[in-house]
């Protein structure tokens, strides 16, 4: 007999799933009855958060969904913040959890593990949540999850299991095929009007996020027609190479950048929320559209919030770039001044107003790109991080990604390199180097993971900036006339801990031994912690 839970596995490896983040429970090793027959690998993390921030990088590097068995309970209660951020994100995330057997649902009976309601729990973190009441129901369930994944806006989805689901005769399902839609194809009225608005612009301009993610393409050349200056979200770095004459880059809260934006008489928007943590990080206010505004997003609902359209389209962003493409065949002249001539004084103005800390920060990132330029860089909300959102661009899409943005969340980075990595390839060869850039507050959330990085071979690099404590929430109440209070923690001896734990660690305070460290690390197996003290960063650096 095949019972429903290995079944599940049967069903997930026709989806293509390859890899799945849990740490087996009492309730849930009847999902993990199928894996050792099964091609698809498992990870174990050192907490369900882990677990979801794994599954999140993984999403975020391969391109498809990342899948967590999680336990009753404690387990999704310990999740629901990974949930926050792939939601806030936009990651597709199947998370499959057990739960009481069906007589016992919402029974307060004590049992274990027990919630209320696991559903209402998650279902401000998910696209839905769904109680499988019946083993038979599982196909259609399943493929109701991929349809979010490939047809809507990705977010995760929950589908729990009872106990007594899991056990189920689930024979009749062996057979089950699964089910995958098309995204919605561009509406040529509404791609009539938008071109008919960007055939007239002197003054055009790009805004794209990560919802246009697998349209740079189509974006790239539709910008190189347009003559348009492109300013992509965090989410979207290296949708256009760094060095593209048109590419603004990440800086839509700086004043020089939304003078630009200001200036343009047609802006199309397209994949992006047009939200604080990408268009605001100074929280300042006062980002404004003045021109005429065309968006195109997957989410009907998005396409009308935080700044009202002249003319919106509903469906997939590589379609509506294409369908643009088509339409824009010929087009009038554009002001000699516009394009790449205001994006380079642009870019100009900018670089010269990045002060040392800036400055510092960046060169330990360029340093590190120096070394490794194919690495996939994963952050946490941390100073470097901040500074690179404004001062880096990437060659190639899904190689930049952090918490910073959206939901906002301490300890991400860690767990989501170690799932990036896994996500970066079907063989270790093919895998680019991924580092994790963390702070000394922000690796304490997530520090056991590097146990589960060493128990797993994942050679991901871990570059600390360690500034003893939350300095960034330490200025800000500073800057608000609060005396600072648990802002300066206790930072322990991470060098000692990582080692202890397997990996290699060290201490780089220079570009040289930056170097040497980085160096070193390409040629393990293993993680490789390496610290960088803030201070003596800073007293090494001489800005030119």
């Amino acid at each position: 007999m095949a019972t429903c839970g290995e079944v599940l596995v049967k069903l997930l490896e026709g989806y293509g799933v390859e890899q799945v983040f849990g740490i087996p429970g009492v309730h849930t090793v009847e999902l993990y009855r199928g894996l050792p027959r099964s091609p698809i690998e498992h990870v174990t993390p050192r907490h369900e958060q882990g677990a979801g921030f794994m599954a999140d990088g993984y999403a975020r590097t391969r391109g498809k969904p990342g899948v967590c068995f999680i336990i009753t309970g404690p387990g999704m209660t310990n999740i629901t913040t990974a949930m926050g951020q792939a939601y806030a994100d936009s990651i597709p995330m199947l998370v499959i959890s057990s739960v009481q057997s069906r007589s016992q649902l919402g029974g307060g009976r004590g049992k274990l593990h027990e919630l209320p309601n696991q559903n209402a729990l998650v279902a401000g973190v998910c696209a839905f949540s769904h109680t499988l009441m019946a083993a038979a129901d599982l196909p259609a369930v399943l493929a109701r999850a991929f349809a979010v994944f490939d047809g809507a806006r990705p977010r995760p989805v929950h589908i729990e299991i009872p106990l007594d689901v899991l056990v189920e005769n689930a024979d009749a399902l062996l057979t089950s095929e699964p089910v995958r839609v098309q995204r919605a194809g561009a509406a040529p009225a509404a791609v009539a009007q938008m071109a008919e608005w960007l055939r007239t612009a002197q003054r055009p301009l790009i805004l794209a996020g990560g919802g246009a993610i697998d349209a740079a393409p189509a974006l790239t050349r539709l910008a190189e027609r347009l003559q348009a200056p492109v300013a992509l979200t965090i989410n979207a770095k290296g949708m256009l190479p760094a060095a593209h004459p048109l590419l603004i880059g990440s800086t839509q809260s700086l004043p020089a950048t939304r003078q630009l934006i200001d200036e343009a008489d047609v802006v199309l928007a397209i994949g992006t929320e047009l939200a604080e943590t990408d268009y605001d990080i100074t929280f300042k206010g006062e980002f404004r559209i003045p021109g005429t505004l065309l968006r195109v997003d997957i989410d009907p609902d998005q396409t009308v919030r935080n700044f009202l359209p002249k003319v919106a389209l509903v469906g997939d962003a590589d379609s509506a770039a294409q369908a643009l493409l088509d339409a824009l065949q010929s087009l009038p002249s554009r002001q000699a001044s516009w394009g790449a001539t205001r994006v380079s004084e642009l870019r100009a103005a900018l670089a010269s107003e990045w002060d040392a800390p800036t400055q510092a920060q960046t060169l330990m990132l360029q340093t590190l790109l120096t070394v490794l330029p194919e690495a996939v860089l994963v952050g946490d909300s941390t100073q470097p991080v901040y500074t690179g959102n404004l001062t880096l661009d990437m060659d190639h899409p899904r190689r930049w990604f952090n918490a910073s943005t959206g939901y906002g969340t301490l300890g991400y980075a860690l767990p989501a390199a170690i799932g990036a990595w896994l996500g970066g390839g079907a063989s270790r060869a093919e895998r680019r180097p991924v580092v994790c850039l963390i702070g000394d507050g922000g690796l304490q959330f997530t520090l056991p993971e590097l146990a589960s990085a060493v128990e797993a071979r994942i050679p991901v690099i871990v570059l600390l900036w360690n500034n003893q404590g939350y300095e960034e929430i330490k200025k800000y109440m500073v800057n608000r006339a609060i005396e600072p209070v648990g802002v300066d923690i206790h930072t322990p001896d991470f060098v000692a801990i990582a080692r202890a734990m397997g990996c290699a660690a060290q201490v780089a305070n220079t570009v040289p031994s930056l170097r040497e460290a980085l160096h070193a690390a390409c040629e393990r197996q293993v993680p490789t912690l390496i610290e960088i003290d803030q201070t003596t960063w800073m007293s090494e650096f001489h800005p030119c």
